[in-house]
């Protein structure tokens, strides 16, 4: 897959198997450079709740559709669905959509390892999903 560069270049993506990269992940290339995985923003939707139980419970039922989702400790953030908008509502929830980068969880069989969790593959100069820029 060819991934572009913040630089206006393009590299090649080659993994061994799928995985799901994070922001702020960094990919080695062949040449010895790092390019740092970026997020780019996408249409979400920031699911809020009156309490933390609320919140729990409205995490449960996203959770049951089985949406990637970005959990934080007020609001949960899953891409833009109108039907799943209007089901939080139903339940009492409160949605706004946002653009913002989004991170989901990876799930519990997603096979990450090493420190922080991240699997930071070798790449044929080639890089990673989102946008990237080499640091110097």
């Amino acid at each position: 897959m060819m991934l572009p560069l913040r630089s206006g270049g393009r590299v090649l993506l080659e993994l061994d198997h799928a995985r799901l990269l994070h922001d702020g992940e960094g990919l080695r290339l062949e040449d010895g450079r790092i390019i740092r995985v970026e997020a780019v923003p996408e249409d979400l939707m920031e699911v809020t709740a009156h309490d933390a139980l609320h919140l729990l419970r409205l995490a449960w039922h996203l959770g049951n559709r089985h949406l990637p989702a970005a959990i934080g400790e007020r609001c949960i953030l899953v891409r833009y669905d109108h039907v799943i908008a209007d089901m939080v509502r139903g339940l009492g929830g409160h949605v706004r959509n946002v653009q913002a980068p989004f991170d989901p969880e990876s799930g519990a069989y997603a096979g990450r390892t090493g420190t922080h969790g991240h699997d930071h593959a070798h790449s044929h100069d080639h890089a990673s999903g989102h946008h990237h820029h080499p640091h110097d």
